[in-house]
C-alpha cells in the first residue's frame, strides 16, 4: 500500500500547515530552518491545456507533488511560479501566457538569491512543463554571480517517471505516446487533482509532425529520436494553427489509475533525494567553501552569516 495520496484531492496553497513558504512568518521559518533548509520551487506555466483541464494544470503537477513530498520530509515549498517560457508553436495560442527565455532566467536567478541570502540555501526547483533551455541557464546565471557555496538542483518531474509514460508497445500502461494535455499529462491531472479537470468535455486531436519519424525524441524523451524535443525549429506546426483545441493526443484515453505508479515513482525520487541531500549536508551545513568559489572567504563568511546574525546579506558581493 503506497503512502502516497492518489488520487489526491484538494491542495494547500492557502493552508497555514508548514508546507508554502509563504503562509509563514519569519519566526516559523527561522525554526523551519533548523530542521530541514531545504526549499521546494515550482515553476509552471499558464498554457491552454483543452476543454478538460485547466490553464495551470502543469503548475498545479508540480505543486501537488511538492506539497506530498514536504508533507513526508519536512522541507519547504515556495509558491509555484505561475508563468513560464514556451517553445516557438506555442507562439499565438490563447490562453498561453509566454514569457521570454532572459526575462524568466533573470527573475529564477533572483528568486534563488532571495531565498539563498533568507537561509535556504539547498534549493530544488521542480518543473514539469517544456522550459528546459531556461531554468539551467538561471541555475549557472546565479552561479557565475554570486559565487557562493549551496546547491540548487533542476527536476524535470516527468523523467523521474521512466518507463511509466511509455505506451503499451514499450512496456508501459498508455495506448498513445506521450505528447500534450494527452492520455498521458490528463492521467496525471486525474491523479494530482480531479477536483479541477473536466474529464466529460476531453477531446482527441493529432499531432502535426513535419519531419520524418526517428529524429526528433517526445515530450518526455521517452522517444527514439537523438534529437530533444526542444532543440528544433521547424519540426512541428504551430498550436494555434494545427491543434487549436489545445489538446496534442488523445485526453479521452485519461485514467488516474494509468498514472499511479508513474506518480509514485516521481514522489519516491523527490523523497529520496531531499532525504539524501540531508543526510550529506545536515541543516546549516554547506558544501566546502574553498571548493566552490574564488571570492574572499571573509566575504563568503560574512553572507553564510547573513545580516541578521551580525555578517552580511549576499547582495554585498554581487548585484
Amino acid at each position: 500500500m503506497s503512502k502516497w495520496r492518489i488520487p489526491a484531492s484538494g491542495g494547500n496553497m492557502e493552508a497555514n500547515n508548514g508546507i508554502y513558504y509563504q503562509n509563514m512568518n519569519n519566526r516559523q521559518v527561522a525554526e523551519r530552518l533548523k530542521n530541514n533548509d531545504i526549499i521546494l520551487i515550482p515553476v509552471g506555466s499558464t498554457e491552454n491545456h483543452g476543454p478538460g483541464a485547466p490553464y495551470g494544470e502543469d503548475t498545479y503537477l508540480d505543486c501537488r507533488l511538492c506539497e506530498q513530498v514536504a508533507s513526508a520530509t519536512g522541507c519547504t515549498v515556495a509558491q509555484p511560479v505561475w508563468y513560464g517560457s514556451h517553445p516557438y508553436h506555442h507562439l499565438g495560442m490563447p490562453g498561453t501566457v509566454m514569457i521570454p527565455e532572459d526575462i524568466l532566467s533573470d527573475y529564477l536567478c533572483y528568486v534563488f538569491a532571495g531565498f539563498w541570502n533568507t537561509g535556504f540555501r539547498k534549493m530544488i526547483v521542480v518543473n514539469g512543463h517544456g522550459q528546459d533551455y531556461v531554468i539551467p541557464a538561471a541555475i549557472h546565471k546565479f552561479g557565475k554571480k554570486f559565487q557562493v557555496p549551496g546547491i540548487i538542483l533542476y527536476v524535470h518531474f516527468w523523467n523521474c517517471a521512466g518507463e511509466q509514460l511509455d505506451s503499451a508497445d514499450r512496456g508501459g500502461p498508455y495506448q498513445t505516446p506521450f505528447i500534450h494535455a494527452d492520455e498521458v499529462e490528463q492521467s496525471w491531472s486525474l491523479a494530482l487533482f480531479p477536483e479541477l479537470c473536466d474529464q466529460a468535455n476531453a477531446v482527441a486531436t493529432k499531432p502535426s509532425p513535419m519531419l520524418p519519424p526517428g529524429h526528433i525524441n517526445n515530450s518526455a524523451e521517452r522517444g527514439k529520436g537523438p534529437i530533444k524535443w526542444y532543440n528544433a525549429y521547424g519540426s512541428v506546426g504551430m498550436e494555434c494553427v494545427c491543434t487549436p483545441e489545445g489538446v496534442i493526443g488523445d485526453a479521452r484515453l485519461a485514467d488516474a489509475e494509468k498514472a499511479r505508479k508513474g506518480v509514485e515513482k516521481t514522489l519516491d525520487y523527490l523523497e529520496k533525494l531531499v532525504r539524501d541531500i540531508l543526510e550529506k549536508y545536515p541543516p546549516g551545513d554547506l558544501p566546502p567553501v574553498e571548493k566552490v568559489t574564488q571570492r574572499r572567504r571573509e566575504d563568503i563568511e560574512a553572507v553564510i552569516k547573513g545580516p541578521a546574525n551580525g555578517g552580511r546579506h549576499l547582495y554585498t558581493i554581487a548585484y
